[in-house]
């Protein structure tokens, strides 16, 4: 109670306090020489941390992020032991005290920030796949003892899709795997293109996929002009595999460590880790219904019922057609007063994102939660799945030229280098971004920072009349060595132009 009702500054204070007794008991680990008092006292730190946090969340003094220990990711053994736990996680052996100081640490999620708790899931995911592989190998060898190889498994989940029936073909190629089969590593064929996949095919098909099954001249989701965000409609008429589908298309791209670009709401992100969506998340997705509400809500005088003139009913068009829902039964006799209006806002919100989408949501969530559900993601704030799975858009330009690797001839200080990166940069946002889609197979930046796209330019012995070739797959740039800025410039943007499909010729 009383930490509840000191200042901010002081709070932080408290904060800084006990993040700073848990690094200091973390980075002295092997000094405590019974391994039961380093357990007992770093239990006891982190549990007044908790406090704090518990009464943060209630008085709000300082920011989440606040909570966050990055030296945590920087401690080479605790990276060992959340291996350590990972492997007991998947039911293998490892050393009883790591394991139960790691158990320690991940009670604690709101210590973690969002890109250690991405290396976690990355890690987790490998070891998942590292199992599903072993388990297909495991099998072959059996079928080749027992003369029947025919039987035998693909160490990967590989779909075979062709670019005109991309739906369809995803449809049916995820639905003959088994659930198992989905925690293999993927692999994607586009029919009559000659590219391996080593990355680079997977994320066309997911950039294209997601693009056709969001589109909303489907009907299955509403988008709204004023956020730009979509929503599930409240009337669809496809079945629900395919909202399964787009589960499954999700948790695959988190799953195998590639940024989808998803116009949803936070909204989803709250409701796939339990978290109950409020007002505030009505504002994110439909601002002016949001904005609404909360005069209503804000509104001072007695006189609401002839003021706002609203009963217990919401207003959905679907297919040109005008409808009343009602919010709670009889809710067209229930007029809003200054007594219920919270109720009415609470029921107004709960039908956006509960009731009038249980059905589809339901489809999408077993299929995102069948790949990448787990311990590991309930570590994670919403904000946090999200900024993991859609990355952001905090473009930094020159620090993707300065972390550039360059290989052959070329070097930061050769002449066609110079011409790239000053060409570059006059560029607009848009081909900027165009540019990282054809290079890197997304125009968003990871959760890790642009730093970590870390872009390779190679020189060719191609003549200046041929184009810049990308290598999506390890973003891989191959730059011809051109003689003026302007033959540069128009060879990268006709490349920029025809970046979809991957050929040998």
């Amino acid at each position: 109670n009383w930490w509840s009702q000191v200042c901010p500054k002081y709070f932080m204070k408290l904060v800084n306090l006990y993040k700073g007794a848990v690094v200091y008991l973390l980075r002295g680990r092997k000094t405590f020489l019974i391994p039961v008092l380093f357990n007992n006292y770093i239990t006891a730190a982190l549990k007044l941390l908790e406090k704090l946090y518990k009464v943060n969340l209630k008085v709000k003094h300082v920011e989440y992020d606040t909570f966050y220990i990055p030296e945590i990711s920087s401690l080479v053994d605790i990276q060992e032991d959340y291996l350590m736990w990972f492997l007991h996680q998947a039911g293998m052996k490892a050393r009883p005290s790591i394991i139960q100081d790691t158990v320690t640490l991940c009670s604690y999620p709101f210590i973690f920030d969002a890109q250690a708790k991405t290396k976690m899931l990355q890690t987790d995911a490998e070891l998942q796949m590292q199992v599903a592989v072993n388990g297909a190998n495991l099998q072959n060898v059996f079928m080749l003892l027992t003369l029947e190889p025919l039987l035998a498994r693909s160490p990967f989940l590989v779909l075979h899709v062709r670019r005109n029936n991309l739906v369809g073909d995803a449809l049916r190629e995820l639905s003959i795997h088994s659930d198992i089969d989905l925690k293999k590593p993927l692999k994607v064929i586009f029919d009559g293109e000659e590219a391996v996949d080593a990355g680079g095919v997977t994320k066309e098909f997911f950039l294209l996929l997601l693009k056709e099954l969001l589109n909303p001249i489907y009907g299955m989701f509403t988008y709204y002009q004023d956020s730009n965000l979509l929503w599930f409609s409240d009337t669809c008429f496809v079945e629900h595999n395919w909202f399964h589908l787009i589960g499954i298309t999700c948790g695959l791209a988190i799953y195998n460590s590639t940024v989808v670009d998803l116009h949803f709401p936070l909204a989803l992100y709250k409701k796939l880790l339990n978290v109950k969506p409020g007002l505030e998340d009505l504002k994110e997705l439909s601002p002016t219904e949001g904005r609404s509400l909360q005069e209503l809500l804000d509104y001072p005088g007695e006189d609401i019922e002839e003021t706002f003139c609203l009963n217990f009913t919401i207003c959905r068009e679907s297919y040109g057609v005008v409808e009343q829902k009602k919010l709670i039964p009889g809710g067209d006799k229930v007029t809003v007063c200054k007594d219920n209006r919270q109720e009415f806002v609470d029921a107004y919100v709960n039908y956006v994102f509960q009731i009038s989408v249980h059905e589809w949501y339901t489809a999408f969530s077993s299929g995102f939660l069948k790949v990448c559900g787990g311990k590991v993601l309930e570590l994670f704030q919403p904000s946090e799945l999200r900024a993991m799975m859609v990355g952001n858009s905090n473009y930094n330009w020159q620090e993707l030229e300065e972390t550039a690797i360059y290989k052959g001839d070329y070097s930061a200080t050769h002449p066609t280098v110079k011409l790239f990166w000053e060409t570059f940069h006059e560029f607009p946002l848009e081909k900027k971004k165009k540019f990282l889609l054809f290079l890197t197979g997304s125009d968003r930046i990871p959760i890790y920072g642009m730093a970590s796209l870390q872009i390779v330019i190679q020189s060719t012995a191609s003549g200046e009349e041929y184009l810049p070739v990308a290598h999506t797959c390890y973003n891989l740039l191959d730059l011809p060595k051109y003689s003026s800025k302007e033959i540069l410039s128009a060879r990268l943007t006709q490349a920029l132009d025809n970046y979809e499909g991957f050929s040998l010729a």
